[in-house]
């Protein structure tokens, strides 16, 4: 049975949305490369060491923080609170539930002001800000725009071993559920949270963590998200498009994964849907429902379900992966022939596509 975490008794803080990633990379200049000349993210400011990227509807210092490192790793998943009062509210959180606080009263990276970064207990490095550098929104510099533009940080996503232990941990911190993944034995194998009023800031997919899956930026059209396939086909780097295009089932999104110099994977991602009403539903997926992940289209590579990128802990040192022990998501749906299906009882249907192919 799972072993829930607590509940504080003091109030969660009230955060708005998910704000930037700060990633652990092992060669600068090929993260560079990959981010601003393929991706077309746009540079706050850089040194020797750190780059700070920027989506284009962006008026917050950055979204994305490219750190040089020995280790390829995630620093820190930030979200913005609603007032600097909120800083403290998620410290004091925190410390209630026992976990590892550090606060900086400038910021752990440029751009931001007072800002705690935690040991949260499924594992992984939040940090709670609100102070922030405002820089120009370029939503208007029309001669800026690519084929491919990325427009907004839209989510996090994270690898953990207990999806309804980190779920009802979420909920508790005033997230919400837009949509999840079950079967018939009660087993959940992920579920997507949002404060925001899109389908998720972040979500929670059940395997080997405390590891992060991707990290996504979206773009107002799908034509965007062809057109960066085109260019990587130009650029002779399609090798790193790990799955997609296509569209998702959950979420309704349609999507392309790609992978950095790293292995660090980002989502490309454009047109779910409004999830504000108090009172919005809940959809719940069946596992051996093929449609889930892939309304149409492509088979979920394993890579997919496997590999993710690992998170440091406050020192900067990698968190141990643990071992999920419930089902995975892959082996209740990828036969040993590699390819996917649904299943109704007594049988298989609806094949597709394995990696093999």
């Amino acid at each position: 049975m799972t072993d829930f975490i607590p509940t504080p008794a003091l109030p969660a803080p009230d955060i708005v949305r998910s704000a930037y990633m700060e990633l652990v990379v092992t060669d600068l200049a090929k993260s560079r490369a990959f981010y601003v000349d393929v991706l077309g993210l746009h540079v706050t400011e850089e040194d020797e060491n750190t780059i700070y990227l920027r989506s284009l509807e962006e008026f917050i210092h950055h979204n994305l923080v490219l750190r040089k490192g020995p280790v390829a790793a995630v620093a820190a998943a930030a979200f913005r609170v609603k007032s600097p009062a909120e800083v403290d509210a998620a410290e004091a959180y925190y410390k209630e539930l026992g976990c590892r606080t550090e606060r900086r009263r400038d910021g752990f990276v440029k751009g931001i002001g007072d800002a705690v970064r935690v040991e949260d207990p499924l594992g992984f490095p939040y940090e709670f800000f609100y102070e922030t550098t405002h820089v120009e929104r370029l939503t208007r510099r029309y001669e800026l725009y690519s084929a491919g533009e990325l427009v907004r940080l839209d989510h996090f996503n994270q690898v953990t071993p207990d999806v309804p232990k980190g779920r009802k941990y979420l909920e508790d911190l005033g997230f919400r559920v837009s949509e999840d993944i079950k079967d018939s034995d009660g087993v959940t194998y992920a579920a997507w949270m949002h404060r925001k009023q899109t389908v998720h800031d972040t979500a929670l997919t059940g395997g080997d963590g405390p590891r992060m899956h991707h990290l996504a930026f979206a773009t107002h059209e799908k034509a965007n998200i062809i057109a960066i396939c085109d260019k990587m086909g130009a650029l002779r780097i399609s090798d790193r498009i790990e799955r997609g295009p296509g569209r998702h089932g959950v979420s309704n999104a349609f999507y392309l994964y790609i992978l950095d110099p790293d292995d660090h994977r980002i989502e490309i991602y454009t047109q779910d849907y409004y999830t504000g009403d108090p009172d919005n539903p809940i959809v719940t997926w069946d596992v051996h429902d093929n449609q889930r992940r892939d309304w149409w289209g492509n088979p979920v590579v394993p890579s997919w379900y496997t590999e993710a990128s690992l998170v440091l802990d406050l020192d900067g040192k990698p968190q141990a992966v643990v071992k999920r022990t419930e089902s995975s998501e892959m082996a209740v749906t990828v036969g040993a022939d590699g390819f996917s299906y649904t299943r109704e009882p007594g049988e298989e249907r609806g094949f597709k596509m394995g990696s093999q192919l």
